[in-house]
């Protein structure tokens, strides 16, 4: 390491030191890390084991999973940044119902991170305008917005909608998924989605439905590729209520 580099490593942390100290999120502890402090950072559930790249469920190499050969979904590939599981569930769930939005940085900063391959543009899983009413806001579209400024890719903020008012996934057995899920999004007419490779940010994948369902969507309007991107991948015998 050249003395330069020395040098820039004790002004950021000199810099580092003058920041006050705010309260882990986690665990309460004055940290100058972030939302987070180090040691609860540490315990984060990342997905760093190998895994599918289908779906991103943990295989023991890295090969696709026997479920997405017999049944391969419709999307071509998955990125997930964490486990769904303690405390990452907990932190979704507060952004999602309690209005966190201070976690929107941090959880798309994380998923940006695991990105090795560019596609054209990014779509957000939409909200149907009556749940979108009711929430105040979409954690996919704010979370795709973030990845977009820092990864450089196009956000095609007006390309998808959801036409139908679902109801929600997680209060629904996992066999009726699929099927509660057909014909609910549709795309615009302005949306130029052909022969590209579209990447869909979300939060959470437990099934693949809503993921997978935009994905059919998608290429059928001519996308060539199909990626999804979410925060937190459940794993098997969970469940994102």
């Amino acid at each position: 390491m050249s003395i330069l580099s020395y040098h820039l490593l004790n002004i950021g942390s000199k810099f580092g030191r003058l920041l006050p100290a705010q309260p882990c999120l986690l665990c309460g502890a004055l940290s100058r890390d972030g939302l987070c402090c180090k040691a609860c950072d540490d315990e984060l559930p990342r997905l760093s084991a190998a895994h599918c790249p289908s779906c991103a469920l943990p295989t023991p190499t890295g090969e696709v999973c026997g479920r997405c050969l017999q049944h391969p979904p419709a999307f071509d590939h998955a990125v997930a940044a964490f486990s769904y599981s303690f405390p990452i569930d907990q932190l979704i769930k507060a952004l999602k119902f309690h209005e966190l939005l201070i976690l929107i940085d941090f959880l798309a900063d994380e998923l940006a991170s695991r990105i090795t391959i560019k596609p054209d543009c990014l779509i957000a899983i939409p909200l149907h305008p009556t749940r979108l009413r009711e929430r105040g806001f979409n954690q996919s579209q704010l979370l795709a917005a973030r990845i977009s400024k820092r990864l450089g890719i196009p956000l095609l903020t007006e390309a998808c909608q959801r036409v139908r008012d679902t109801p929600p996934q997680s209060s629904l057995p996992w066999k009726e998924r699929d099927k509660n899920m057909r014909g609910a999004f549709s795309l615009s007419s302005s949306a130029d989605i052909a022969d590209k490779h579209v990447a869909i940010v979300d939060d959470v994948m437990t099934t693949g439905a809503s993921l997978g369902e935009l994905a059919r969507t998608l290429k059928k309007a001519g996308a060539r590729e199909v990626s999804v991107w979410v925060v937190a991948r459940t794993m098997p015998h969970q469940d994102a209520n």
